[in-house]
């Protein structure tokens, strides 16, 4: 916040430390953050009260992804998992929740799945964003269908630095190189694509 930050997305998704805690197939643990649903998602709902605290409910949001497996970080019930978590976060009055939709549970392709995040969009009573290879068309319907309020775009957006132009427009879009991803050059695959009115 003092460094002029409007809030802060706690990133409790994707294998992460605060996921792994969630996640039966990876915690062992034999204490008080181990073991049952709740003792798992205890360390997760301690963070976003401790964030809550020092900067308020209003600036604190949460990536989850209940159903995906990075780094070994599955769960033997994600649906209960994702429900209990959105069913929780409600006591805090945080700004938004925002999951990852079932069919993200591997880094590079959608698969088909049967699950879906609207009992967990259901149950949470706040703002609810989703993620997870939408298009266009995907993210406008998933709003229009009240599946979600908001729907967040990685890749496209990063390889379309004015990607709401072109889904205003209708536009093509840039498609974007998986294999710059990640790296440390400051330039290629970060702020090198082309605007719309630059393409041919």
């Amino acid at each position: 916040m003092e460094t002029g930050f409007d809030g802060v997305e706690i990133h409790g998704a994707h294998g992460y430390l605060i996921d792994q805690f969630m996640k039966d197939q990876v915690n062992d643990r034999t204490d008080k953050y181990g073991g049952s649903l709740e003792n798992r998602c205890r360390f997760a709902l301690e963070v976003v009260e401790a964030a809550v605290n020092e900067i308020g409910a209003d600036r604190v949001g949460i990536r989850l992804s209940p159903f995906a497996s990075y780094m070994e970080s599955g769960d033997s019930n994600p649906s209960a998992l994702g429900l209990y978590m959105a069913e929780s976060l409600n006591k805090y009055g945080i700004a938004y929740c925002h999951m990852v939709e079932p069919r993200m549970n591997t880094i590079a392709t959608k698969v088909e799945c049967p699950e879906s995040l609207v009992p967990m969009r259901k149950a949470f009573k706040g703002t609810f964003m989703v993620a997870g290879g939408y298009n266009r068309d995907d993210g406008n319907n998933a709003v229009v269908e009240d599946r979600a309020d908001l729907v967040a775009y990685g890749r496209l957006f990063l390889a379309n630095p004015d990607l709401p132009k072109r889904f205003e427009l209708d536009a093509p879009l840039n498609k974007y190189n998986r294999e710059t991803f990640y790296t440390s050059d400051p330039v290629v695959g970060y702020s090198d694509y082309p605007f719309l009115e630059t393409t041919a």
